[in-house]
């Protein structure tokens, strides 16, 4: 399915890439070999074998949620720059009003 540097250049359009005539001349080829090897992909590709994202399945890892001793809200508010009503008191952002 050889492309020409015109269907080179006509992709390079719809993408808004301006490509010279010698990269039109060196991309053809190159993107023809990509578009062979996804075809290629395609004729493997059976119906009894289920579409994947990964090659191998992936299984999440949980640990078991136990509780354990933490700081005080007073002691972590001890370390805070700004403390207002027992919270962090931060800058505003994106010009929210009170």
């Amino acid at each position: 399915m050889a492309l020409t540097a015109k269907e080179v250049a006509r992709l390079g359009e719809l993408a808004r890439i301006r490509l010279t005539d010698s990269e039109l001349e060196q991309l053809a080829p190159q993107l023809d070999v990509i578009l062979t090897a996804v075809a290629r992909v395609s004729e493997v590709a059976a119906t009894d074998v289920p579409p994947t994202s990964h090659a191998m399945a992936l299984i999440n890892v949980f640990r078991e949620d136990v509780v354990q001793p933490s700081l005080t809200p007073e002691a972590v508010l001890a370390g805070a720059p700004s403390v207002e009503d027992g919270r962090f008191r931060v800058p505003r952002i994106l010009g929210e009003e009170a």
